[in-house]
């Protein structure tokens, strides 16, 4: 049985291009699988990734379990990452959730002021990005680089984003913004934005149920949660 903590998940080299063939097969293979979503990239594409440093790559011993790489658009303004794949050995244990939070760190760590985004048809792709803390967003909020969307010409759903004029696809647009995670407070250190579900989960039931019912009451009258919040903290 194949287990997650024998398979080695790591920034691809140079060392890796004998895979890329691999890798290419089975987006062919997913994508008419799916019917939908997944574009071809060249050999000369995937192999500048990894020579790049901006790929990532799953093995078991040497035999190949997943890949996954970075773009960035608008002047890196915008990171995407793209290509997430899975050998169909390797799916149920998941290896697509560790390949995927491997590409954020990498993302965040090269370009930690870009915002991360990504289309997608697959729930399950849906659901990690989420727990990693994209929203869901329109195609508007995504880069305006053409080169960007050129790169959807391989997916055999083109024509419909052609025919929307680019508003919309099969493609679930999703994006991750770093200022979503931190905000100045008056001294100009950093703190992080919680929610009042955050605080909820370290309260009593009964209490917790109290304050969703304030939280309520407040938000009908006009009022924001950082009241509530700040009751919350203090109590």
């Amino acid at each position: 049985m194949r287990e997650l903590k024998n398979i080695r998940i790591e920034v691809a080299g140079a060392q890796h291009l004998k895979y890329v063939d691999t890798i290419n097969d089975h987006i062919d293979v997913a994508s008419k699988q799916r019917g939908t979503g997944i574009a071809r990239r060249t050999y000369e594409y995937l192999a500048t990734k990894m020579e790049e440093g901006k790929a990532i790559i799953a093995l078991d011993g040497e035999e190949f379990a997943g890949f996954c790489y970075i773009e960035t658009w608008g002047t890196s303004k915008y990171v995407a990452n793209s290509g997430l794949i899975v050998n169909p050995d390797y799916r149920g244990i998941g290896l697509a959730k560790a390949i995927k939070m491997k590409a954020f760190e990498l993302s965040r760590t090269k370009f930690p002021e870009a915002k991360i985004f990504g289309l997608t048809t697959g729930l399950a792709v849906m659901k990690i990005n989420h727990q990693l803390g994209y929203r869901p967003v329109t195609y508007s909020e995504l880069t305006d680089d053409e080169s960007f969307w050129k790169g959807c010409q391989g997916c055999v759903n083109y024509d419909i984003l052609q025919r929307t004029n680019r508003t919309k696809c099969l493609c679930t647009g999703m994006l991750y913004d770093p200022a979503w995670e931190t905000e100045k407070n008056g001294n100009g250190s950093e703190i992080k934005k919680r929610s009042l579900l955050d605080y909820m989960r370290k309260l009593s039931p009964k209490y917790a149920l109290n304050l969703l019912r304030k939280f309520r009451e407040k938000k009908a009258s006009g009022q924001t949660d950082k009241t509530v919040e700040q009751t919350s903290m203090n109590k």
